[in-house]
C-alpha cells in the first residue's frame, strides 16, 4: 500500500491506493525536447491545480530534462480557446468539455479536439468534482434507479423513455407509496452541477420537471456558507416522498444514496470510490485534457510524453497526493495510452 495522505488532509481511499499500485511505472518513449504551453483548469484563489501541476512537472522533468513548461492556468473557460487559436499545446479542463467549447473548436479547426482522461472526480471532496448522487428518504423502499428513470423523474421530455414519472407507483412501489407524488430536489438548473446532470441524464434536454425545487448557496448570519448540497439533503430529510441530487458529503441519517444502473437489465452500482475509479457508477465525473491533433497526425512528442507520465504510476500517485481527485483505473489508463499512440 502506498500509505500517503491527500494534500487537503483527507485520507486516500483504499481503492485509490490499489488502483495506483496496479499502474505501470513511467517508461520514457525516448528523450524529447520542447516547450509545452499549459492552459486551463486552475485558480489564483485556490491553487490546488497549480500545486499538482508543479509536482507533475517536477517529476516529469527529472526524466525528461529537455522539456520546459509555460503555465497559464486561468480556469477551464480559457482552455479550449487557447488550443484552437494556437496559444496553447495542452488544455486542462476541470470538468467535461462543454458542448459550446467543442463546437467552437470544430468550427475553427474543422475536426474535433482529442481528449485524454487524466483523473477521476472525487467521491466527496469539495472543489474536486465530487460524484453526483441520487438520494431518497430512508423510509423510501425503492432499491435503485436507471438513467431512464432519472430522466423521467427530473426531466419533462422523457428522452430516454416513453413517459415521465410523477408518482412512486410508476416505479413499482405499492401500498401507501403507490399514489404518493415524487417531489424532486436539486441544484439551480443553470449552474455547472445541474448542467452535468442535464447532459449526462436528460440527454441535453433543457426542460426540467416543473416541480423541481432548486437550491442555491446561502450566506448565514455569521458569514459561513450554507452549501446548496447541504440544503438539498436537509430538506429531503423532512420529506419521505422526496428524491434529491446531492453528494454524500452532505448526507444525514434520514437519507440514503441509491445504486444506479445505466439501463434496465444492467447492474446497479452504489457510489463508492472503487466504482468511480472503475467508471461503473453512471454519474462519475472525469477530468480530461485536450490536444489539437489533426486527423492522421501524431501528438506532439513532448506533449505525448508528459501525458504518458501523468497516466503512469508516478503521475497518478502525485495526483492523489497533491489533490482531492481519484486516480484512473488500469482499464481507463490503457484506453488513454492507446489514444496517444
Amino acid at each position: 500500500m502506498l500509505g500517503f495522505t491527500l494534500a487537503a488532509g483527507v485520507a486516500v481511499p483504499d481503492a485509490a491506493e490499489r488502483a495506483v499500485a496496479q499502474l505501470a511505472p513511467y517508461a520514457p518513449g525516448g528523450q524529447v525536447q520542447g516547450v509545452v504551453r499549459l492552459w486551463g483548469h486552475g485558480s489564483p484563489k485556490r491553487d490546488f491545480m497549480g500545486r499538482l501541476m508543479a509536482a507533475w512537472i517536477d517529476g516529469f522533468r527529472r526524466r525528461q530534462p529537455g522539456v520546459t513548461f509555460e503555465n497559464h492556468l486561468y480556469g477551464t473557460a480559457s482552455a479550449i480557446g487557447a488550443l484552437y487559436t494556437g496559444a496553447g499545446d495542452l488544455a486542462l479542463l476541470g470538468e467535461e468539455i462543454s458542448p459550446a467549447a467543442a463546437v467552437a473548436f470544430r468550427r475553427a479547426k474543422g475536426y474535433d479536439p482529442t481528449g485524454i482522461e487524466i483523473a477521476t472526480g472525487s467521491l466527496d471532496v469539495n472543489y474536486f468534482d465530487y460524484a453526483h448522487m441520487v438520494f431518497v428518504h430512508r423510509d423510501n423502499p425503492v432499491a435503485g434507479l436507471t438513467l431512464a428513470q432519472l430522466d423521467a423523474i427530473f426531466g419533462a421530455e422523457h428522452r430516454r423513455g416513453p413517459r415521465n414519472l410523477r408518482n412512486w407507483g410508476g416505479l413499482g412501489l405499492t401500498g401507501e407509496w403507490q399514489a404518493r407524488p415524487i417531489r424532486p430536489y436539486g441544484w439551480q438548473a443553470d449552474v455547472d452541477f445541474a448542467l452535468f446532470f442535464r447532459e449526462r441524464v436528460l440527454e441535453d434536454s433543457h426542460r426540467w420537471n416543473p416541480a423541481l425545487r432548486e437550491f442555491t448557496h446561502l450566506r448565514r448570519p455569521d458569514g459561513s456558507q450554507y452549501d446548496h448540497g447541504q440544503r438539498i439533503l436537509d430538506a429531503l430529510a423532512e420529506d419521505p416522498a422526496g428524491i434529491a441530487l446531492s453528494n454524500v458529503r452532505y448526507a444525514n441519517p434520514a437519507v440514503r444514496a441509491l445504486p444506479l444502473a445505466r439501463a434496465a437489465g444492467e447492474p446497479y452500482y452504489p457510489p463508492t470510490a472503487a466504482n468511480l475509479i472503475a467508471q461503473t457508477y453512471p454519474l462519475v465525473r472525469i477530468i480530461p485534457a485536450y490536444v489539437d491533433r489533426p486527423p492522421g497526425q501524431p501528438v506532439a512528442p513532448a506533449v505525448r510524453e508528459f501525458l504518458r507520465f501523468v497516466l503512469s504510476r508516478e503521475g497518478q500517485e502525485l495526483l492523489v497526493r497533491e489533490s482531492g481527485y481519484l486516480p484512473l483505473g488500469p482499464a481507463a489508463v490503457r484506453r488513454q495510452l492507446e489514444i496517444l499512440q
